[in-house]
């Protein structure tokens, strides 16, 4: 076995990013931009008001304490009329201001009789209330660097700058391979011997939270050959293989055998953690392969600490889960030897560890927000001690 570190290691070396491709602006909503991306014009393209007022000259208004009005403008209005500077525009938010003004009053701060505009701003000043054309960006300025994600104020940002496609990385694609005799679809009756398969389901949610674009389910017997077939059919069509169950040293566990048998390279077998033990790792090509243990906490927990990580490396996203330490509410006891990882309740101060922490229980899973990560070393965490924690994706 080796320890948990040794493990993340080895994932971290052997996983790459996967070939950018260039996708429409918003399929590439949260992924992360393989190309810096540069404005194709000046926004805002027009010197633009940004208040519903009048449009004036500062200096010619200087001169005048009232002005006539002359026509007005709207927002969308693509008139090119020049208006006397020692006049005044009726104008609204979002249109051009028009050439020779440089300065706009809102509407409440003025009077307007028989179409004279009187300014009552006594702290106007030139320019106010006007944006310049390109104040936020110059055509060919720097929009967002590489490795910048695109989050919903990046994608609106370069829509408002013309861009419609960019460079990215994209999400991985993943297949689910569910091993084991005794599993049964939910809602059809249960057959002495059989348990409802929750692992698709739990697994299918958590890379909905990272918006996987497409996961593929299969079903494999407890068989060489039908597992070897469906994992050979899983390389390939996708990026990411999970395997659930079939991973330890039973007569009816063949994973390891059907990997060989499929020319995936082992890189581990087993870690020194509890729960998730007999996790696998393995690669063919580019391609990655996760053997996960079958009892549903340990597949859970074996996602968000090994297969998670992967997963974002493949896409070039940050890294990792959010870890924090923070004290303990409950004394917690272990043996010496193993990292275990906890399911556990953080209220914002403190932290419960919750009950039914065996790897067949997902009842614990379905209240934790994080998972308790204590070393091999560690024996006793009295109450009040710091513990470090993961934070568990919402």
């Amino acid at each position: 076995m080796i320890s948990v570190n040794e493990a993340k290691k080895i994932i971290q070396e052997q996983v790459s990013p996967l070939p950018p491709v260039q996708l429409p602006l918003l399929e590439a909503a949260g992924l992360t931009l393989a190309e810096a991306v540069y404005s194709m014009i000046d926004f805002p393209p027009f010197n633009q008001s940004s208040m519903d007022g009048y449009a004036f000259c500062f200096d010619s208004w200087k001169n005048n304490a009232a002005l006539e009005i002359e026509g007005e403008i709207a927002a969308g209005s693509n008139t090119t009329k020049t208006y006397s500077s020692e006049k005044a525009v009726r104008i609204f938010t979002g249109a051009p201001v028009p050439r020779g003004m440089d300065t706009v009053v809102m509407q409440e701060k003025v009077t307007v009789t028989k179409n004279v505009v009187t300014i009552e701003d006594q702290h106007i000043q030139v320019g106010i209330n006007v944006r310049p054309k390109g104040a936020d960006i110059k055509v060919g300025e720097l929009a967002l660097e590489a490795g910048s994600k695109l989050t919903p104020g990046a994608i609106g940002f370069l829509t408002g700058i013309g861009i419609t496609s960019v460079s990215v990385f994209p999400k991985p694609t993943i297949s689910i391979i569910l091993t084991g005799n005794e599993l049964q679809v939910a809602g059809k009756p249960l057959a002495h011997g059989q348990v409802y398969e929750s692992n698709s389901a739990s697994l299918s949610a958590a890379l909905q939270q990272i918006a996987s674009p497409e996961i593929k389910v299969f079903w494999a017997e407890d068989n060489l050959s039908v597992l070897q077939k469906t994992l050979e059919q899983a390389i390939n069509v996708s990026d990411v293989i999970l395997l659930t169950g079939g991973i330890s040293v039973g007569d009816y566990d063949f994973v390891l055998q059907a990997a060989e048998n499929c020319g995936v390279t082992k890189l581990f077998h087993r870690i020194k953690q509890k729960p998730g033990k007999p996790l696998y790792f393995g690669k063919k090509e580019n391609k990655l392969v996760f053997g996960l243990p079958g009892n549903p906490s340990s597949v859970l927990t074996c996602y968000y600490e090994y297969v998670l990580p992967a997963l974002q490396q493949l896409s070039n996203q940050i890294v990792g889960i959010k870890k924090i330490e923070v004290p303990l509410l409950k004394s917690i006891d272990k043996v010496a030897g193993l990292t275990q990882f906890l399911k556990g309740y953080y209220n914002g101060e403190k932290l419960m560890p919750l009950g039914a922490q065996e790897s067949y229980r997902l009842s614990s899973f379905a209240h934790a927000n994080c998972l308790i990560v204590l070393d091999e070393n560690t024996t006793h965490c009295a109450i009040g001690e710091k513990v470090t924690i993961h934070l568990l994706p919402e």
